[in-house]
């Protein structure tokens, strides 16, 4: 099994827009963007831009972060300011961190029978350190990430790394991830057992990319590993 973990694992949503809100406070920012959740909309808007510009290879992982600041603040901030201003975030963000309640159950359910790994776009000392905090650091055999990887989802090597990582072929792999093109589809592409968890049910069916089992909630994993026969599960035919 390997796992992402921002909104699969981890409620980043809930704790980047709680974080968000608690740090415009603290910086007498909150007026300058009429509600949080429009400053938070904002803020993800900056995160695209400049992740998009980390992943193509224009920018480092430490100067993406600075980036964001800069352009959602619209102010020519300095190395220093800019890296200050983005760990008080920080500090708020991680207040708010917490796993999403159906984690722990499945990861137990699973844990005589699979072995666990992690494969996420971010950085090794971002998801380590958060995966510590949130307690489930020594459920994971491997932990990989796009920046120090070098290559990012839905690329195939990202994929195909974190299957070599286990030692396992990618159709002894599952993939377990949030985002349909970019988790979903790209596992399936790679030869992965796809599984898309679609938390919030907002795409309809003919949005949904073909290639992945679709889930609402964790707790419809364990079936899907025992019944899908590529995955090396017994046939239940003839």
């Amino acid at each position: 099994m390997v796992w992402d973990v921002d909104d699969t694992l981890f409620d980043y949503t809930t704790a980047d827009r709680e974080g968000m809100r608690a740090h415009l406070v603290a910086e007498g920012l909150m007026d300058g963007y009429g509600t949080a959740e429009q400053a938070l909309a904002r803020w993800r808007e900056c995160t695209h831009l400049h992740w998009a510009r980390f992943a193509a290879g224009e920018a480092t992982f430490e100067g993406q972060r600075r980036d964001r600041v800069r352009t959602f603040l619209g102010e020519p901030l300095s190395d220093a300011e800019a890296e200050a201003w983005f760990r008080r975030y920080v500090d708020h963000y991680e207040a708010a961190w917490a796993l999403f309640p159906d984690v722990l159950p499945v990861l137990d359910s699973l844990a005589a029978s699979h072995r666990h790994g992690v494969l996420s776009n971010s950085s090794l000392t971002v998801q380590d350190h958060k995966l510590r905090v949130l307690g489930v650091r020594d459920r994971f055999e491997s932990v990989l990430c796009a920046a120090e990887l070098g290559v990012s989802k839905p690329q195939a090597d990202a994929f195909l790394a974190a299957c070599d990582a286990l030692e396992l072929a990618p159709h002894e792999v599952a993939y377990v991830g949030d985002h349909p093109e970019i988790d979903g589809r790209g596992a399936a592409d790679a030869g992965l057992l796809s599984v898309w968890i679609d938390r919030g049910g907002a795409s309809t069916g003919a949005d949904a990319p073909a290639g992945p089992h679709r889930i609402a909630t964790l707790a419809e994993l364990p079936a899907i590993l025992g019944g899908d026969t590529r995955f090396g599960a017994p046939s239940t035919f003839g």
